[in-house]
């Protein structure tokens, strides 16, 4: 974020002989940052605000479909085969959005997160695909529409403000209001911080520029997610994420070092074996997008029926991003059997591929929830708990997904908060081995890769 900027304006001083930039120190002490911080504190409320409208909107569309409709044309509960047209529909109209709509729907997710701010003209297609993709069941989370939401409406903002913005000042109030739009979802602004840093690569030197602006929003964006559940009485927890359900745990030993590092790899190989299938759908599927986007989701339609049948467990244990379910998944781990997590892996592993490939919406919940569901398996493991089985299998699956290992352990220590200061050690262990080999998987797979012709 604002790099490529940042570069050409070197460039262009070293070219024209002027003076080196100025010390980013001075500037944080300037006059002009100082009103930069009151525009990034204005612009974090507005984003954390729409952040709100979003979130709800994607809840209550879900409540609608899933449980309203079909309760009014006297379906209760709701019959398996309803998901089947939803599903078709959700890839209807996110094909439409990306087939005629500015921006093309967003970037693909099984490409990750791309912290680049959203061109205003692009955020409608954005906003429409990820609505039709997550509101309406698709394996996908909202933290992609949300950083399109945030940058875009950031950009807009400031244009509004002053007509003849520099560059470097609307990406960075874009970058503001999206770290606050993020801060909304995650209820910390410590971790959409680190997220969006870590994925922008700035240098030490440029960081504060962006970090101290984009920390004044995200504050302001927590705040709003405060004030919002006191004010309104909505139920917060129905659109953020807050920490799960976790006995304590008191201290590793040696025994959860060994568990840890074995069960990082198998949770690195899982993640790869899905993005790996994802890459492929989108090779495979790339024509026809009006007709082939409804088919697949009636595929991962039928990919959650067949889970609720073959184990009497919901369908929405596999639709959906994971979000809501990883707490009850964690309270009812007794009710889990083997067998049935292995196929809960199965399905929403292969449901969630599909998604990357073709549809709209943030990858970052439903590796959560595998990676959580994974946990629950590794718990039955001799001598390994379940909170840090738990904890490790969370910030292997994003740190895999991502290659953002910081943000990785950041993230599965303040969700798995509750278990302690024990899990720590072995979040970062297995944060560390599933980067790692995500990295050498990547070499390797480069290294085979054919040259291309010409």
């Amino acid at each position: 974020m604002g790099r490529q900027s940042d570069d050409a304006s070197t460039i262009s001083g070293a070219e024209a002989g002027r003076a080196p930039e100025p010390d980013p120190a001075a500037v944080l002490v300037s006059r002009r940052f100082l009103a930069v911080l009151v525009l990034s504190a204005v612009v974090g409320v507005v984003a954390s605000l729409a952040a709100w409208c979003f979130l709800e909107l994607i809840h209550y569309v879900q409540v609608w479909v899933f449980t309203d409709i079909p309760r009014g044309l006297g379906l209760e509960p709701t019959p398996k085969w309803w998901y089947l047209p939803v599903l078709a529909l959700a890839g209807l109209i996110t094909a439409f959005a990306v087939a005629r709509l500015p921006g093309r729907g967003g970037h693909v997710p099984v490409h990750g997160l791309d912290p680049t701010p959203t061109a205003p003209v692009a955020l409608p297609g954005v906003l429409l695909a990820g609505l039709a993709s997550v509101g309406l069941g698709v394996v996908l989370g909202p933290e992609a529409p949300l950083i399109a939401l945030g940058g875009g409406l950031g950009f807009l903002l400031v244009g509004r403000i002053r007509r003849e913005t520099p560059p470097e000042l609307g990406t960075l109030i874009a970058a503001s209001a999206t770290f606050a739009a993020l801060s909304f979802l995650f209820g910390s602004p410590i971790i959409a911080a680190v997220i969006l840093l870590e994925a922008a690569g700035l240098d030490r030197r440029r960081m504060p520029l962006l970090l101290v602006p984009g920390l004044m929003a995200a504050g302001i964006g927590s705040l709003v997610a405060i004030g919002m559940g006191a004010w309104t009485g909505v139920n917060m927890a129905a659109i953020t994420l807050g920490t799960l359900p976790l006995p304590s745990f008191a201290r590793p030993t040696v025994v959860d070092f060994l568990w840890t590092v074995a069960f990082a790899l198998v949770v690195t190989v899982g993640c790869l074996v899905v993005f790996g299938v994802g890459r492929r759908v989108e090779r495979v599927m790339k024509d026809r997008t009006l007709v082939i986007l409804p088919v697949v989701g009636v595929m991962i339609a039928v990919l959650a029926v067949a889970f609720s049948y073959l184990t009497d467990k919901g369908v929405d244990q596999v639709l959906f991003s994971g979000q809501d379910a990883m707490g009850p998944l964690i309270s009812d781990a007794a009710t889990w059997s083997l067998g049935a997590l292995a196929l809960l892996i199965a399905f929403k592993g292969l449901a969630y591929s599909l998604s990357l490939g073709k549809l709209r919406g943030g990858p970052v919940f439903p590796a959560m929830f595998l990676g959580a569901a994974a946990g629950l398996m590794a718990a039955s493991l001799p001598g390994y708990d379940l909170s840090p089985a738990v904890a490790v299998g969370i910030g292997a699956a994003v740190a895999t997904t991502l290659r953002l290992p910081l943000a990785a352990v950041v993230l599965a220590t303040l969700l798995c908060a509750p278990a302690g200061t024990g899990v720590e050690p072995l979040i970062i262990v297995g944060v560390v081995v599933a980067y790692l080999t995500t990295l050498a998987v990547e070499a390797r797979v480069k290294a085979r890769a054919p040259e291309p012709v010409g």
